[in-house]
């Protein structure tokens, strides 16, 4: 048993494909641990408890002392894209069975027309789509009483076929909820093993296709949540399974697994937003409140734009095909990572990604990696990586990275030496990273090079300050243990319940009482929620916003809502609000020309944590010292260049490039004409310098 007195840490793990990566922080010193363990995909749960174990013996400690675990998944989000999607069912009003066939016109950016664009795959196919009598208005008052037989029959239906996921979704169910629980009672007697998800649950919001496909999405991933959850239980075993789990949502806040397990939609796409998180408190630590995050895993980059040192938010995502109305963090993901392959089309072009070569096998030098060239290899024959990475863990073989890019060279014209051709996969990657960084960039107004880039997972660091160069930006940021980050992200973010109903209100016709008796119902919704998970009522912080549009617009734009009193001084900041995002969003607005239409009130009740910080460096006299060199290729020779251990890099220290700074986890490369700097909390600050003072 462990001397300490009380349980003082906090512990993430963030699962990925290739590694799970596990940070804790200590409550009492705020000291931090960072490890890594292979991924075990068979069950994900054995390198979750491999993880809490041991960086719990690097403490000293044991299970007594953990005060809370929290969890990044994608489980979620691979049910999703994984193969096809099987076994799924929705019930709708009878004559609207196509709404999923008709969907909406749109056409994906980068088909120009819909004559090029071949409709994907509905979620559900028509057959097992099936109608039931009844029907409300908008306003909820009912039209025509529910059929309870079509009801029966649907389920009858749906056990015969073993279809065992159901979405419920009628029309007009956000202002009256009362057909689709009665629906869900009946198909819950006749077909009991059936999972179901109620649209006036997952989205009581107006807009029937999005809400439909919201809701089957939460039906699809609800079971593979379910299951994940009790085998990571299973696992933990008596000594952690009573400890306070909680499991990070797409909106940037986490929630108790059984809420999630209730709700599971709102895990999609929360890895990513878990390293959003983790670089909102880096940004504000190292001073850089507006600034691009690049994560770059094994597979893809995420990228995520934050401003004032918060990361923005949509309602609007998609995972994959299928567009979900739920609060997320706005993350662009590409398909450049350091397991990305490099290969050449049929025409002989030389491609990166987005094909990726995984955890198994790998790239081509890990010990039993694949048979095809990868950035990674790219980077060990320029001499970038270290022989062996996280720790000696995984050893490096640069013959045979050399050999598979020599064979790539043979194929191409020219005659290009082996470092030549590993320099362009390299700028082929980097050039993908920052277009794509423009794109987010640009496209909304803003100029990059007003921006700061934080450079986080494991292969980002290694190409992030070449990826600043080529678009100007003002630095690229290193947080200490960059391959950690959304692990550490997991231990910086509060409980969140996110509610909402739809009330649409001309300006003209705006009533102020049913507004506030409508925010005090869903005040009382987010509080009770917050309440069953623990949270102690005086941590609980609610916030108000509105989905407002011009009156004749057909989409809106949310904005935060005055709280206190619902009066006039209330109406009149929320209309201010919406002129002015709809200003910073669009370019224009039309504030005192055109009246406003109120859509949807939300809710978002926060349960507020004390969050970990990083601890200052303890002071050392004296420059950073090399601990060793070896020749890597910048340009078109290989340089000398000194390698730097981060952990001895003294705060206040100053090394001109080229230079390499290794850790766990992950390596930092300094380019020619660049200068990196250590603050006071370790982070590592790379910016462009003169020709002059490189040399």
């Amino acid at each position: 048993m462990s001397q300490l007195s009380t349980p003082r840490f906090r512990i993430g793990i963030d699962t990925g494909g290739t590694f799970t990566d596990i940070v804790s922080v200590d409550m009492e010193s705020g000291a931090t641990q960072v490890t890594k363990v292979s991924s075990t995909p068979g069950n994900p749960g054995i390198a979750l408890v491999r993880g809490v174990n041991a960086i719990l013996e690097a403490h000293g400690a044991s299970h007594e002392d953990v005060a809370g675990l929290a969890h990044g998944t994608t489980v979620a989000t691979n049910a999703l894209l994984q193969g096809a999607i099987d076994s799924l069912g929705l019930i709708v009003n009878t004559g609207f069975r196509h709404i999923l066939e008709i969907a909406r016109q749109s056409v994906p950016d980068g088909y120009g027309n819909s004559y090029f664009w071949v409709k994907p795959d509905r979620i559900v196919p028509l057959q097992f789509v099936r109608e039931v009598t009844g029907r409300l208005d908008f306003k909820g008052n009912e039209l025509k009483p529910l059929d309870e037989d079509s009801v029966r029959a649907a389920a009858r239906f749906f056990r015969a076929r073993n279809i065992r996921s159901i979405g419920i979704c009628l029309l007009h169910a956000y202002a009256n909820d009362a057909h689709e629980r009665r629906v869900a009672a009946i198909v819950a007697e006749e077909y009991p093993e059936a999972t179901l998800s109620l649209s006036c649950e997952v989205l009581p919001e107006y807009r029937e296709y999005e809400r439909a496909v919201t809701t089957l999405v939460d039906a699809y991933v609800k079971p593979y949540m379910d299951r994940y959850l009790k085998r990571v239980h299973d696992e933990l075993g008596r000594g952690l399974q009573d400890k306070p789990f909680l499991v990070m949502q797409s909106s940037g806040g986490v929630a108790s697994a059984e809420q999630v397990v209730r709700k599971p939609i709102t895990t999609a796409l929360s890895g990513p937003a878990a390293g959003a998180l983790g670089s909102a408190v880096i940004a504000e630590i190292a001073g850089f409140p507006d600034l691009v995050t690049l994560d770059a895993g094994g597979t893809s980059t995420d990228l995520c734009l934050i401003e004032g040192a918060k990361p923005q938010i949509t309602n609007g995502g998609s995972v994959g095909p299928f567009p979900v109305r739920i609060p997320m963090i706005d993350i662009e993901t590409i398909g450049t990572g350091g397991g990305s392959i490099a290969w050449l089309s049929r025409e002989g072009h030389l491609k990166v990604g987005p094909r990726s070569a995984g955890a198994d096998p790998g790239p081509m030098c890990y010990p039993n990696g694949g048979p095809e060239p990868t950035i990674t290899d790219a980077n060990l024959v320029l001499g970038r990586l270290p022989a062996a990475l996280i720790g000696g863990g995984i050893t490096l073989n640069v013959a045979r990275a050399r050999e598979g890019i020599a064979a790539l060279a043979a194929r191409l014209p020219g005659n290009m030496s082996v470092e030549q051709l590993a320099s362009g996969i390299i700028e082929i990657a980097n050039w993908s990273q920052a277009n794509a960084i423009r794109q987010m960039t640009i496209q909304r107004g803003i100029d990059p090079r007003t921006f700061g880039l934080l450079s986080f997972g494991g292969a980002g660091p290694v190409q992030s300050a070449a990826v600043m160069d080529l678009l100007g930006m003002k630095a690229c940021i290193v947080p200490p243990n960059p391959g950690n980050l959304s692990a550490f992200g997991l231990l910086a973010v509060d409980w969140r319940t996110d509610h909402m109903v739809t009330k649409v209100m001309h300006e003209d016709a705006i009533d102020l009482a049913d507004i506030a008796a409508r925010y005090v119902t869903l005040e009382g919704e987010a509080t009770a929620t917050l309440k069953r998970d623990g949270i102690d009522p005086a941590r609980i912080r609610l916030v108000r916003e509105a989905d407002i549009r011009y009156a004749g617009q057909s989409m809106e734009v949310r904005v935060p809502a005055p709280s206190g009193s619902i009066d006039a001084a209330f109406l009149k900041g929320l209309v201010d609000s919406f002129n002015a995002a709809h200003r910073k969003t669009f370019g224009y607005d039309y504030a005192g020309r055109q009246k406003i239409e109120l859509v949807n009130l939300c809710v978002s009740g926060f349960g507020v944590i004390d969050r970990p910080s990083l601890p200052k460096l303890a002071a050392r006299a004296g420059n950073p010292a090399a601990q060793s060199s070896r020749p890597v290729y910048f340009g078109s020779a290989f340089r000398d260049t000194p390698v730097y251990d981060r952990a001895a890099l003294p705060p206040g220290g100053r090394v001109l490039g080229p230079a390499i700074v290794e850790e766990f986890g992950s390596t930092t490369v300094v380019f020619p004409y660049q200068s990196v700097e250590v603050d006071p909390h370790g982070i590592l600050v790379i910016r462009p310098v003169s020709a002059k003072e490189s040399v």
